[in-house]
């Protein structure tokens, strides 16, 4: 089905209300759909002979605005509408973690730059890489990506559609040596067709109306409401509960985490998993940067006798909090309540955990729930 022709049947449906960005960028995620489909012939020799230069490759398209204004939404339908089989779609962050293994092996054979057969094998892969939440927070990363995407895009022909919260002149903004930065973002301008979607409609704060992000205590009506949370943001059929996606998260150094529901940016995990476990900052880190939204389940009183898992709790809000991730949490207490002083205890624990109250209850605030994931 065509991209356009999916997009009004949600419009009709009611599942969207009327945008004009969002219809534009629809229209223009339709042409590039047919353009991948329905490629210009091969020219014959003749004609490469008296022709310049090849017809270049489509144009691809960057979609940036605000969070829950359905750009990912618009990718998705491109992506599983697009009738090739080299595609792919992939978390930004994602791609990049990929991006630098292969990198660590190219650099281990010691011949050449690296970045060049690093692009050839992806573009190998695909002729269409669609990117959910580009962002660029390190140096590391601005550094490989204007060679990197330079030879996917001007080597390869390989179709680049991606998402964000930034506009491309905001990517990296005031980052570390950023000059470096700069041919990546002339080349995001000079490639891609650049759509901004900042309608009036935020979809993700909309489906959260009347389901909150905090919930006590811990039992079946907050389950309820959680579950209900993770069914509205994800679009998935709750009658379908028992199939839920999970996922292996890729934390570094060898090892992987456990996701027990998956989908759309959206991870549910226990408070036993995330924190009782021993698990560490490139755990939190990992969820962090991969997922938009996380939902918490069980969180119990916290305190001196739980001092472990306190000190976990600290620091995977923490990592919440500084990339701006939504958190939907059933506990046994308000923030405020969460820590047990009843007992006595570590005088340095707590006021840590009373930054830690600090940031909960900002992170149920309009205004940031409203941010972007990764925003500064």
């Amino acid at each position: 089905m065509r991209v356009s022709d999916r997009y009004a049947q949600l419009v009709a449906a009611g599942e969207l209300r009327p945008d004009p960005e969002q219809a534009a960028a629809a229209a223009r995620l339709d042409r590039l759909q047919q353009e991948l489909e329905h490629p210009v012939p091969a020219m014959s020799l003749v004609g490469r002979l008296f022709s310049r230069k090849a017809a270049p490759p489509p144009r691809g398209v960057y979609l940036w605005g605000s969070v829950g204004r359905g750009k990912s939404m618009l990718m998705d339908l491109f992506h599983d509408n697009l009738a090739i089989t080299a595609k792919r779609r992939v978390h930004f962050h994602e791609f990049m973690l990929d991006v630098h293994a292969r990198l660590h092996e190219e650099r281990k054979k010691e011949v050449g730059d690296p970045i060049l057969p690093v692009a050839a094998a992806l573009a190998a892969d695909a002729r269409v890489l669609a990117f959910d939440e580009m962002v660029v927070n390190n140096s590391a990363d601005a550094m490989i990506m204007s060679r990197l995407f330079t030879a996917l895009i001007e080597r390869h022909s390989v179709v680049i559609v991606t998402t964000s919260n930034r506009a491309p002149t905001d990517l990296y903004k005031d980052g570390l040596n950023r000059e470096h930065f700069l041919p990546f973002i002339a080349l995001i301008k000079d490639r891609l067709d650049v759509l901004g979607l900042n309608g009036p409609t935020d979809y993700r704060m909309d489906r959260m109306q009347g389901v909150g992000t905090w919930h006590t205590p811990v039992g079946d009506a907050a389950t309820a409401q959680v579950r209900e949370a993770f069914f509205r943001l994800t679009d998935y059929p709750p009658e379908d509960s028992a199939n839920v996606p999970s996922a292996e998260l890729d934390v570094g150094v060898g090892r992987t985490l456990h996701v027990p529901k998956s989908l759309k940016g959206v991870a549910v995990f226990s408070f036993k998993r995330l924190c009782v476990e021993a698990r560490g900052t490139p755990d939190y880190l990992a969820i962090a940067r991969k997922y938009h939204t996380v939902i918490l389940v069980a969180i119990p009183l916290l305190g001196p006798e739980r001092r472990n898992e306190t000190m976990r709790f600290i620091t995977l809000i923490d990592a919440l909090y500084e990339h701006k991730v939504k958190l939907i949490a059933t506990a046994a207490a308000e923030p405020a309540a969460l820590y047990d002083t009843s007992r006595g205890g570590d005088d340095e624990a707590r006021f840590a955990f009373d930054r830690t109250v600090s940031r909960l209850m900002e992170m149920q605030s309009r205004d940031y729930l409203a941010l972007g994931h990764g925003d500064d």
